[in-house]
Formats: structure tokens, sequence, C-alpha cells
């Protein structure tokens, strides 16, 4: 009760709903790449309702999560999201932390949550009191997910295995709230958390057979295995395919990962019709977005745990109402800046511990920048900045830098940093990613004393499966 009585301090006048506050449907994917939907490019995949958000709102093209100081990037990433606090400023289980859920709710919103939570059962209950199919946890066998209810209490209960696929589970809820919604007067907040397409990447038959006559091409940068010790080489995500990686075995896993997506986006189009029924559709802010990338094969990697640009971006989509529709941007920006986002389009004031930076400008102003820089981080091992065009990755324990020109080379090919011409970016660059590092409180020295080895530890090559 105190909780919701200091947040009702902070939403703007007094805390009361006034007319117009649009209603917010919130989706949000696990594990999915920025690259992996048709209408942005991707001419290999199906994804028809992902194609429709793009049409109907703002798409975010650099949209980046801030990355991770442990093996499970999404915690953090999520509770980056969640509270719209950096990195090395949050707490990955939201404890003392404020969600915008809170807020929102805290502003007179229904606020309804289900899906995958990453952050601790307490932060849930106090952002959505009347969850259900919530599921506490990080992956499980997609069709026979174990979930729970939020009580009156706010305590976890009803434990329960569903078979039936994660997906489906989670959309069938959505639906089931959004028809209660019909002539409502009340706004709601609505958090849709698919667990799809995190590994194991199984969905129904008929979605893999879409992708088995013709499996995806190999991603351009693509390689066998990755040329040095990144710091990272044999956590579990990366053991998912024997080194090196063959051709036939990645165009396999994407075969898979393409699979589970598109029949992720036939779930949604559950969602989007089931909010069309409601009849408030035009009055509903709709986000799409994902807790962070997956390398498939490029670069020699299959999981999440480096600063590539295939597994720190993450596809983004805004739409709503007086937003603008079939837009591109390119301006850079972190999933954490859509809490004050949202609160600003629902005329709810932003606590002062937000760290995000609204998109707003950029939404209805036609803002082409919104961040000159971009920051991203992966324990101790690996830190990277982007300023828009060349982009630097430092391996502090090797003493090893890549410099990129993403405009010339956008997969990352080109390692620009042994190019004598290239050394005064180098440099700039360095000096930029210690100033961000001041900026958002990480303490990593960029170098060390004592490297360690360039080759790659494979402590079980030749590992199958699992």
């Amino acid at each position: 009760m105190k909780l919701i009585l200091l947040l009702c301090s902070l939403v703007s006048g007094t805390g009361l709903l006034r007319a117009g506050q649009p209603n917010l449907v919130f989706i949000f994917a696990d594990d999915m790449r920025a690259d992996t939907i048709a209408a942005l490019g991707n001419a290999h995949i199906q994804t028809p309702n992902l194609d429709r958000l793009v049409s109907e709102g703002t798409s975010f093209t650099r949209a980046y999560i801030m990355g991770g100081l442990q093996g499970a990037v999404c915690v953090p990433s999520r509770a980056m999201m969640l509270s719209g606090r950096s990195l090395f400023r949050v707490s990955e289980q939201l404890k003392d932390a404020t969600t915008w859920p809170m807020v929102f709710r805290a502003g007179g919103y229904e606020t309804f949550g289900f899906g995958k939570w990453h952050n601790g059962a307490a932060s849930y209950a106090a952002s959505f009191p009347n969850g259900k199919n919530v599921f506490l946890g990080g992956m499980s066998d997609q069709f026979r997910i174990p979930v729970q209810d939020v009580d009156a209490n706010g305590k976890m209960t009803n434990r329960r295995t569903n078979n039936v696929h994660s997906s489906e589970l989670f959309a069938g809820q959505a639906v089931d709230f959004l028809n209660a919604q019909k002539g409502a007067k009340k706004p709601f907040a609505l958090y849709v958390a698919f667990t799809a397409p995190h590994d194991p990447r199984s969905a129904p038959k008929e979605f893999h057979e879409r992708y088995e006559k013709a499996l995806p091409p190999l991603p351009r940068n693509y390689l066998p295995l990755h040329p040095f010790n990144n710091g990272e080489m044999t956590v579990r995500d990366e053991q998912l395919l024997p080194w090196p990686r063959t051709e036939a075995a990645v165009r396999r896993e994407l075969a898979d990962y393409y699979a589970i997506i598109s029949h992720l986006d036939s779930q949604i189009g559950r969602v989007l019709a089931a909010l069309k029924e409601t009849g408030r559709a035009e009055e509903t802010i709709l986000v799409f977005a994902a807790d962070n990338g997956l390398a498939i094969g490029s670069h020699g990697l299959l999981g999440k745990q480096n600063l590539y640009e295939h597994s720190m971006r993450v596809p983004l989509i805004v739409g709503g109402p007086g937003l603008p529709k079939n837009r591109r941007t390119d301006a850079m920006c972190y999933t954490l800046d859509l809490f004050p986002t949202l609160c600003e389009l629902a005329g709810i004031q932003s606590p002062p511990a937000v760290e995000g930076r609204s998109l707003v400008p950029v939404l209805k102003a036609g803002k082409e920048s919104h961040r000159d820089s971009i920051l991203t981080a992966y324990r101790h091992v690996q830190r990277a900045v982007n300023d828009g065009r060349f982009k630097l990755i430092r391996y502090p324990h090797l003493n090893k830098s890549q410099l990129f020109d993403l405009q010339n080379d956008p997969h990352e090919i080109r390692d620009l940093s042994a190019d004598a011409a290239s050394k005064p970016k180098l440099d700039e660059l360095m000096a930029r990613l210690a100033e961000l590092q001041r900026e958002f409180g990480d303490k990593l020295p960029l170098s060390t004393n004592n490297p360690a080895p360039m080759q790659i530890p494979l402590k079980n090559p030749g590992k199958k499966k699992g």
C-alpha cells in the first residue's frame, strides 16, 4: 500500500485519470534478432502479423539493449526495460525499483501481465496484482511450461504445467483479457511476455515444415569458429552445436528459429484480432520488442553473450493514436528508453530515478537522432561503443580491440583495428568508451597487465546439441 501511495505522488496532477488516456499493449519476445521480420528486409521468413505492425507504426531499426553482467543476458535486459535504469544501476531482481507497470497502475490503469518474468516474484506481484500464467524462469519445454498465478495477497499460487505451446497459452490469456475489456471505461496496460523464440526452438509441426524444403541461407557473417577467445566461448548457449559450426547445422538451426518465430507471429495475430474486437484498438499504444538478439551462426557463435550487432540489437516497433505509420528510423536508442516514452504518451510523470530518454520527439516530431552513441557491455570481458557509423569492441582480458565501419560493413566482417588509417578513429572511440563508462557507472578497466591467451578454450569440442 505504501508503494502505491508513493507512486501516486509521482503521477501528473492528482493521479486521477484524464479523458483520452490511451491503452497499452506491450508484446515482448525472447531471444529475437532484429533482422527476423519480413517487412524489415528478411525475405526468408514469414511474419505477416509483425509486418502489419511495421506498416502501422514506427520501426526503430537501431534499438539496443545495454548488455549483461551474466550469461543470462535476458535477466538484466528485462530489468532495464521495466525500470528504465541502466545496466550498472539496476537490481536484476528489481529490488527497490519502480517498474513502468507500477507507475501505470498508480496512475489509474488496469495492469495485467503474464508470460515470462525473470526478475523475481515480488516485483511481478507489485507490477501486476492480477497476473495469471506467469513463468518464473529462463527457459522450459515450450509444450510443457510451468506457470503460476498471483493471489489477492500478492503471492504466487496454483503452480501447474500446461500441455499447450507456451505462445498459444500466453496469447490465449491475452485474448481472454481483451475480450473482457469490451465496453470498459478504465484504460488498461497489458504486458504479454512470450518465451519464444528462445530454445528449445520447438514449434508445431506445420511451422517447421515451412522451412524444411528450402533451409534459410547462412548469415553473411557466418564463420565455423570465432577467430579468438572472446572470454565466453563455452557458455551453455555456445554448446548447443558442435565446433566447428558446419553450414548444414547452422542452416538447420536457423530453420528451427524461423519456424518458432513464424508460430509466435501467428499468436501475435490472435492478440491483434482480439484487440480489434474490443473496439478500442484506435485508442491503444502497441509496442513490440525483444530482450536481446542472438548469433545463430554469425561470427561462429550461437548465443547472446557477445557484443556484435546481431546480439545487442533488437526489434522495436511503436504505434498508436497520433503516431506515424509505416515509418522507419535509424535513431539509436535503448529499450530502457521505453519507460519514459510510454509515460509521456500516457500523460503520466516518469519517476526521477529513470535514466531512459523519451522517444516521443522521434515519434511525434520526426526527430532523426536520439542518442549519439551506444555503450554495450558483457560481464568483465567485453565492452563496446557505437557512434552511429563506427563501432569499437574492446576485450579487456586480451588487450584487444575490433573496429567496424557499420555504414559500409553492417555485418561486422572486416576488422579495421590494425589499419594505420583507422588509428585516429580507434583512439577517439576508446576515449568515448571511457567517457560512457564514467557516465553509466561502469568501473571495469579497459586493459590488463596479464592478458589471457587468444586461443579458444574449447573444453568439450564436438559436443552434440542438447
